[in-house]
């Protein structure tokens, strides 16, 4: 067996620069029995191989057990259809520390009575459940193949299953925010809490595809260029230049004297920009929808109010990104182990894929 290096005391205090994964991300597997719309693995470009963890690939990973805050059984696909999946929580959990963790996200589908008895007998500590909305008609849209009925009956499993082992297991829930049900995310709170979920984590939708760029329900702009361009748009008013038209006015052959006026404002605006190392998107800053952004303000604040109410602890993502950027990720001290044996340092990078930042086109070479 592998011996680790001792600890000094820097890295004992942050995860990031521990000389092994505090956090381990396993893909058990990339199959899947649902076809989501936002899935990486329905898009054209992905890159995204099906297959199994192996079980030889998975005993490879042993001796980072002992040192793991928590182990992760989750990736691109649906864990439930490993059929080797309790058989890992065992192993891991033999050796992991007693405080650790051993959970996976689900889609719930395959969590019947059964199954949920097998790993809450195996050792699994958390789960995760797949609801983006309570009505069904949003639901199957969003989760092509999936009920909102499968979830009701997954929780109640899970409950039962732990009566029966007479040990507890944490469950909570995961929300892909996008603009056709950020809506319900209140509703969707209440219900899962009164299901026995503790914990809900909501992200924001990354469009793989260009059909769901417009579904973005978060500001393509950073608080940092928001920040700055508030005192601009504010001189503008005072001055009277309207920067609705720049775009229109923007490419005109002969420009007249109001028109120069605004293109010389815009310009003036992008220097002062560049001078402090501000990335501004104009047309983006131009077109900024503060009235939804608002609204879904709103929602997360009745998201916010209503998991008090019930108990339940509410991770939820930006509205506006950051532009101080980070890796919550790498921060934790994770590792992301792909079912193939490849081995990554970030969620984001253990697959190819094709996706839309802020509306513009990026590839994912890993």
């Amino acid at each position: 067996m592998h011996t680790l290096p001792a600890e000094t005391p820097v890295a004992a205090e942050h995860p990031a620069l521990r000389p092994h994964p505090t956090k381990l991300f396993v893909e058990t597997t990339t199959r899947c029995n649902l076809r989501c719309a936002m899935c990486v693995k329905q898009t054209r470009e992905n890159a995204v191989a099906e297959g199994d963890l192996a079980p030889e690939v998975f005993e490879a990973l042993a001796p980072a057990f002992p040192r793991l805050e928590a182990l992760v059984l989750s990736g691109i696909g649906e864990p439930l259809l490993h059929p080797d999946l309790e058989r890992f929580i065992r192993r891991a959990r033999e050796a992991m520390p007693a405080e650790g963790w051993i959970g996976f996200q689900s889609n719930g589908l395959l969590l019947d009575r059964a199954r949920a008895r097998s790993l809450v007998e195996a050792g699994l500590g958390r789960i995760c459940l797949s609801l983006d909305a309570v009505s069904p008609a949003t639901f199957a849209r969003i989760r092509e193949g999936g009920d909102v009925g499968a979830l009701d009956r997954a929780f109640a499993a899970l409950a039962e299953a732990e009566r029966a082992v007479g040990r507890r297991v944490e469950k909570g829930i995961e929300f892909v925010a996008m603009r056709d049900n950020v809506a319900e995310l209140p509703a969707v709170v209440r219900w899962a809490a009164g299901r026995g979920a503790t914990f809900a984590l909501v992200t924001q939708v990354l469009p793989y595809d260009e059909r769901l760029v417009d579904q973005a329900a978060y500001d393509p702009n950073t608080d940092v260029a928001v920040g700055f361009f508030e005192p601009w748009r504010e001189r503008a008013r005072r001055e009277g230049v309207d920067l609705d038209r720049y775009f229109e006015v923007l490419w005109k052959y002969t420009k007249t004297p109001e028109e120069q006026r605004i293109v010389d404002f815009v310009e003036a605006m992008k220097a002062d920009a560049h001078a402090r190392d501000i990335f501004v998107n104009v047309q983006k800053i131009l077109e900024r929808d503060e009235a939804w952004l608002g609204r879904v303000q709103e929602i997360f604040a009745e998201a916010v109010r209503a998991a008090a109410e019930v108990g339940l602890d509410l991770r939820l993502p930006e509205v506006v990104p950051r532009g101080d950027r980070r890796c919550d990720f790498v921060e934790e001290g994770s590792a992301f182990v792909s079912w193939d044996g490849g081995v990554h340092p970030c969620y984001f990078l253990w697959h190819g894929y094709r996706c839309f930042v802020n509306g513009r086109e990026k590839f994912v070479r890993p």
